[in-house]
């Protein structure tokens, strides 16, 4: 791409914000990055040489070119630099979650709102292909009623010492179900969890979630756990569906059938499951091609601000009914 269409700016290249600057980076629309730490950017120099790189915010926010800015920071940061970064007039796509508590996230999209400024939140699943094929199958009514919805998200993984494990893991399966059902705001959210590391960082929880229209659902999650484990469930009246992320087919298909015997007696039928032959997108990739097509057109994101609120408020109750 020509150099006037490098237009997104980057904040933290670390950990998870290395692979955002590698796909910027291959894009062509990567402008500048900001990084505070002297030990990450010489790393990043080093794979990235052509790329510039900044320490101070205030300079970063003043680079006229950046129409748009990702916000690869820790989640604490995430509801200063998104204000900051929306008041200088700047589109935002700020990894989850939004912000650390409800009124915070309002507050984000209300600025961007009075502003016309493009906010987006990082719930990279709802842009894998996979993910996006079981919404279409649901959609045209596939599945059938989809009663029960659940997800395991488990690892013997990093554990963390400023979030717990509910708002590292649970943002991903809380936003797809969310979306499964139409961007509705559960009418019920309940959380039991377990702290054995740190007294006050949660290891495991499950956050259980209904809806008006009967659909139930859990999320479980553990960085405390034998094994890794990402798979999502959908159980729907004709189908069954396992969305596993580990694995390489990615969705199986159950067709077990419930027969009534002598009008009352329920009878389960067990079928072969299939799976689907898709073509697998790297989400990440898709998700920032996303983010820019916005930048450009003005079109309101797929996991917009508000979008990204509605699971936050889903992440606020969890969290206060776990105390």
């Amino acid at each position: 791409m020509a150099q006037k269409q490098k237009q997104i700016g980057l904040i933290g290249a670390g950990a998870w914000g290395k692979n955002h600057l590698r796909n910027l980076y291959n894009l062509g629309v990567l402008n500048t990055v900001l990084e505070t730490s002297d030990a990450i950017s010489k790393q990043r120099k080093v794979d990235f040489p052509d790329t510039n790189y900044v320490k101070e915010l205030d300079v970063f926010l003043n680079i006229s070119e950046i129409k748009g800015i990702v916000i690869a920071a820790p989640a604490e940061l995430h509801y200063q630099l998104t204000k900051k970064c929306l008041l200088a007039g700047k589109d935002v796509l700020v990894e989850k979650p939004l912000a650390l508590n409800v009124e915070q996230g309002e507050e984000l999209v209300k600025i961007a709102a009075e502003n016309k400024r493009v906010l987006m939140v990082g719930h990279i699943l709802q842009y894998h292909s996979a993910v996006i094929k079981l919404k279409e199958m649901i959609d045209k009514g596939e599945l059938g009623k989809i009663r029960y919805i659940y997800s395991n998200r488990l690892n013997i993984g990093k554990l963390r010492t400023e979030e717990n494990v509910l708002w590292s893991f649970a943002p991903h399966d809380i936003s797809l179900i969310v979306m499964f059902m139409d961007g509705e705001e559960p009418s019920r959210v309940e959380a039991h969890g377990g702290s054995y590391i740190n007294s006050n960082i949660y290891d495991t929880t499950m956050t259980t979630v209904e809806f008006n229209n009967g659909v139930k659902g859990h999320v479980f999650v553990s960085w405390l756990h034998p094994f890794k484990e990402q798979k999502l469930v959908v159980v729907g009246s004709e189908k069954m569906v396992v969305f596993d992320d580990l694995s390489k087919e990615k969705l199986f298909i159950y067709p077990h059938k419930i027969t009534w015997e002598k009008g009352k007696i329920p009878v389960a039928h067990k079928e072969e499951f299939i799976t689907l032959d898709i073509e697998l997108k790297q989400p990440l990739e898709e998700e920032l091609k996303h983010f820019v097509h916005c930048v450009e057109t003005r079109e309101t994101p797929k996991t917009d601000g508000k979008e990204g609120l509605t699971v936050l408020k889903v992440l606020e109750q969890a969290q206060k009914k776990l105390h």
